[in-house]
């Protein structure tokens, strides 16, 4: 999704929109990425839609050799406004094209967030055994309907691709599940679970998920509720997510995603987990404790690429880098937000608990150029860098703690402090902080130790990986010139480790 309030004054401009968008029977229109214009925070290596406003990844499925992925996007604003699904595909998920606007508003509502699967077996039948039926299943939210004083305005809905998600017909029968009389009742993660012989869907239901299953996608049968009485409720929970994995001992558990706003760890919106089981009707846990998938401020709503091929076998993860505390006034003016680096999911266990983990995706090693490493001197001593690359360290030995300093020629400043109890992302005196209160903020995270750091730097924003991915922290910054050094900083400590350090180049527009 999706912005939980609406100003008043776009309520009504949208509603003029939406009438005067569904007179013209909303005409596909290609996106040109040649008509936007560059600004100096612009990623080089994060996805970024070709103009205008982006939010939650959506659809995200594997197809032919490629993977597709959609998102929330309005094409006409660089702030939030009537949703459409934007669409691009990839063969490596970093060399994205553009494709048109795959899905747009129509009479039934704006189209908010869902997934897409591959009807291999035809149950819909859309397709046929020959040419199945790429399915999107999303939320129409009628915002007319709730300008009104409806609680009924969102309902669940598909439609159908038969040539590689290039273009779409949307279902006669539309929608397919009706709202029970619930405000927030939205997000549909769907998957065809060969286990229980069914689909199942997951969504989001105001503080809850809400779990239904169905033979053909177009018939939905409730199987059970979770989550009133688990995990964090500081805010709306949004775009639920439900797979099984196995762990690095070789058990197999099912997890939970679910993204909530506001509540979020470091305050606006964040993404929880759960770890437990799934019988094919209701998920359980024995979770006490409120886990993070990133205890950065900028990682929301990110959910698995669907129809991953056995022989891969990854689950492969991308989320909206960004926040709902302050997304509408990022700098990103030409193209607001991007998505996050996609990673890679395991499960690990550690003592009587399971740890979710992501890393960077292996494909991201073929564009990163090394340029430099060795031991910790020249870190020491200030390294001039380039505004987008990796910095990976491997840490031996360590008594005390150090601190990375991502500097520019304004004098504007990035924290790293890194000790064997806590990591600590700064970015209190990195350029524009007025954004939200809460943007200046520490971001700690505590850690069982060091051994090693994977950092993605990116112009306006730093992923940094922990631990073999075991803490991470995702966070934009606005600098007034680019962050073009780093030095380590050890003070007394005495450190053993060595470094990497690659320039990462896309030649190719993303």
């Amino acid at each position: 999704m999706n912005q939980n309030t609406i100003p008043m004054k776009y309520l009504n401009a949208f509603i003029v929109l939406f009438c005067l968008m569904e007179s013209c029977q909303f005409k596909q229109k290609a996106m040109n990425p040649e008509q936007t214009a560059e600004d100096r925070y612009q990623s080089v290596y994060h996805f970024t839609p070709p103009s205008n406003w982006m939010n939650d990844p959506n659809g995200m499925v594997y197809y032919a050799g490629e993977y597709h992925l959609f998102y929330q996007h309005f094409p006409d604003s660089n702030v939030w406004g009537p949703m459409h699904w934007g669409h691009a595909v990839s063969q490596d998920m970093i060399h994205w094209e553009h494709l048109p606007i795959a899905l747009y508003p129509d009479s039934l509502g704006f189209i908010f967030s869902g997934s897409a699967v591959v009807d291999y077996d035809n149950t819909t039948g859309f397709g046929s055994e020959l040419n199945p039926a790429m399915v999107s299943i999303f939320t129409y939210s009628n915002q007319q309907e709730e300008f009104e004083g409806s609680i009924t305005f969102q309902n669940q809905a598909v439609a159908y691709s038969l040539d590689s998600g290039r273009t779409w017909t949307k279902y006669a029968g539309n929608p397919v599940l009706s709202n029970p009389g619930i405000k927030d009742f939205r997000d549909p993660k769907v998957t065809w679970m060969e286990e229980f012989e069914k689909w199942v869907m997951i969504l989001a239901v105001k503080d809850h998920v809400s779990i239904y299953s169905s033979k053909n996608l177009l018939d939905w049968t409730h199987e059970s509720d979770f989550g009133k009485d688990e995990g964090a409720h500081g805010g709306v929970w949004e775009c639920p997510d439900l797979f099984r994995i196995q762990d690095d001992q070789g058990n197999w558990k099912w997890v939970m995603l679910v993204s909530i706003n506001p509540g979020g760890y470091q305050g606006g919106s964040g993404t929880q987990y759960f770890v437990g089981e799934f019988d094919g009707r209701e998920f359980s846990t024995n979770q006490k404790e409120v886990k993070w998938i990133d205890y950065g401020a900028d990682n929301y709503a990110g959910v698995l690429w669907s129809n991953i091929p056995d022989s891969d076998g990854r689950k492969l993860f991308i989320g909206w880098m960004s926040n709902w505390a302050y997304a509408n006034k990022v700098s990103l003016v030409n193209r607001r937000n991007m998505m996050t680096i996609p990673r890679e999911v395991s499960l690990r266990r550690k003592e009587n608990d399971h740890v979710l983990t992501m890393v960077p995706i292996r494909e991201l090693d073929q564009v990163g150029v090394l340029n430099t490493s060795g031991d910790l001197t020249e870190l020491e001593k200030g390294m001039r860098t380039n505004d987008a690359y990796r910095l990976d360290l491997q840490i031996e030995s360590m008594e005390g703690k150090f601190e990375l300093v991502f500097s520019s020629e304004d004098k504007d400043s990035l924290f790293l402090s890194v000790s064997h109890t806590e990591l600590i992302v700064d970015r209190s005196r990195c350029g524009n902080v007025s954004l939200a209160t809460m943007f200046s903020r520490q971001h700690k995270a505590s850690l069982d130790g060091i051994r090693n750091l994977s950092i993605f730097l990116d112009r306006s924003s730093i992923e940094v990986f922990a631990n073999d991915g075991e803490v991470n922290m995702t966070d934009l910054f606005f600098t007034r010139s680019p962050l073009q050094q780093v030095q380590m900083v050890t003070s007394e400590a005495e450190i053993e480790a060595r470094f990497e350090y690659r320039k990462i180049e896309v030649k190719e527009p993303i």
